[in-house]
Parts: C-alpha cells; structure tokens; sequence
C-alpha cells in the first residue's frame, strides 16, 4: 500500500510493503516491513502518531535486517479501538503483530509513550525478545508526571487539541518535523497524523497515561535477561525545562537496570529519532 501516486509510478515505498495483522476482537492493524535478516527490529511510536515518525531511522535499519513500522490502533491505516486504550491493551496489540511477523527474535524500539508499551510487551514474550530500546520514553521514575499541575495539562489538552484539529491548526504546529523526512513519509505524516481522528486516538491514549504509568511504577514489570538501552535527549528546550530536566534523570537511574543495560544522554530534543539518524548515532542499529 502507499499513496496513490506512488501506486500509479510503481514505486515501493520507503518503509517497504505493507500488510495487517489482526487483533483477537478483530481489528486489523497495519504495518510495513523493509530488509531482511535477524532479528527483527519493531517501532513503536510515541503517543497519538503513527507509524510516520520513523522515517528517518527505520530505512537505516532495514539495510542490515528485517525492519517494521506499524500504526496503533486509532492511528494511520489501523482500525480504531472501541476499549479504552490502556497500557495493557496496547501491549497485547503490539503482541498481535509480533505474532504475525512470526517467532522473531525481535528488538522493539519505543518513544517516548511507546516505551512502556514494549516494555510490558516484553515482560509477556521474554523469550521472543531478544532486547529493547527506550528512546526517550516516557519513564514512571519522574515524578512530574503525577502532579496536579500535569493533570491540568492534560485536561487542556482534551478540550483544545479537537478544536486545533478542526481548524487545521493541529497540523500546522505539529508537521513541521516530520517535514525532514522523505517525502512519501513526510505526505503520510501530515495526512494522517494532525486530523481530528488523530487527535481523538491522543486523547483515548492520553487518557490512560497517569494509570498506565502508576501500575508500572507500583508493579514494575521485570525484564529478566532482556538487552536494555535507554537513549535520553539532554538539549533544554525554551519552555518546560524543568521536565527535560526531571525526565533525562530518571533515565539517567535507568542505565545501570538489568544485567546487560546501558544508556546514552544525546544533546537533542525530545525527538532524538528525528534529529538523530545518521548510522553511527542511530539508536536502534545494532545489527
């Protein structure tokens, strides 16, 4: 699958072909696979976008083994989800299609949100994953993600994101990024990922981000012998430091978990994987 002027001239898209697994309640989620060999490395996005926020890592990958992207349910090509889009739900949809890309091994890389979902993802099929990488994830060690003034935050954003998405706003300030990306990737990107579907899918995932990251820090899910890296951004942005801040140091008590972790503090912003993509830094090309 691709665009239509990509169908109409032939040409394979850059995150390779497409396909769809299905879920146990069937709904179908999409996903792209490039390249080939062992093992196979899996993207999960950060919260509300799609599969088009790997533009710039997943080719790279994909030159040395098998590589895929997919959109969460709510996001890209993937049917919506009815269920509230807890943690655990979307774990076992990440396992759906682990499942249908066979018996791995796999590596999951996950942003920022995407980062506790393979996490639990990974505590579930211990033997199937042979590591992951947390890419700036979003870590249940900050404490800010608990207090009233986030609770505020959140409550805004569930009134005024919809209103942005109508008026086109939405797209306006949050495409700008994804433009550095080829440019089958980037037309994705800015169709599917700043519409009002979209910013509905952000508020559903929103709306299970303070539970989700509660359990975890009150259950903590063990990852035994799983290979662990943490990749953090250290750049201050202009607004909020003191959450760069709080976050990069409960990455920072991350590193040293589990007997083969190791992490890395980039001086990049919260997207590291769209401001880092050359081979040497790249977070997920591990061979």
């Amino acid at each position: 699958m691709g665009t239509v002027t990509e169908q109409a001239l032939g040409q394979e898209h850059t995150f390779g072909t497409s396909a769809f697994a299905t879920t146990s309640d069937g709904r179908r989620l999409h996903y792209m696979v490039r390249g080939s060999g062992g093992p196979t490395v899996v993207f999960e996005s950060g919260m509300g976008f799609s599969r088009s926020i790997w533009g710039l890592v997943q080719p790279v990958v994909a030159e040395r083994v098998r590589a895929v992207v997919y959109d969460r349910a709510g996001t890209g090509r993937s049917d919506d989800d009815p269920n509230p889009r807890t943690l655990a739900r979307m774990a076992d949809d990440l396992a759906a299609v682990l499942a249908e890309l066979g018996e791995g091994p796999f590596i999951l890389v996950g942003h920022s949100w995407g980062g506790p979902i393979v996490r639990v993802a990974a505590t579930a099929n211990p033997t199937r994953v042979q590591g992951i990488v947390l890419v700036d994830q979003s870590d249940e060690n900050c404490e800010l993600y608990f207090l009233p003034s986030a609770q505020k935050r959140y409550a805004m954003t569930r009134v005024l994101l919809p209103k942005l998405a109508r008026c086109g706003r939405y797209r306006l300030l949050g495409s700008r990024i994804g433009g550095r990306q080829p440019a089958d990737v980037a037309a994705d990107h800015r169709a599917e990922d700043f519409t009002p579907r979209a910013a509905r899918t952000m508020i559903a995932e929103q709306d299970q981000f303070s539970a989700g990251l509660r359990n975890l820090r009150d259950q903590p899910h063990e990852l035994g012998a799983v290979d662990v890296s943490v990749i953090t951004g250290t750049k201050l942005p202009r607004l909020d430091k003191t959450t760069r801040t709080r976050l990069t140091a409960a990455h920072r008590r991350r590193f040293p978990q589990g007997p083969t972790g190791r992490g890395r503090a980039l001086g990049s912003p919260r997207h590291v994987h769209r401001t880092r993509s050359d081979r040497r830094r790249n977070p997920a090309h591990r061979g």
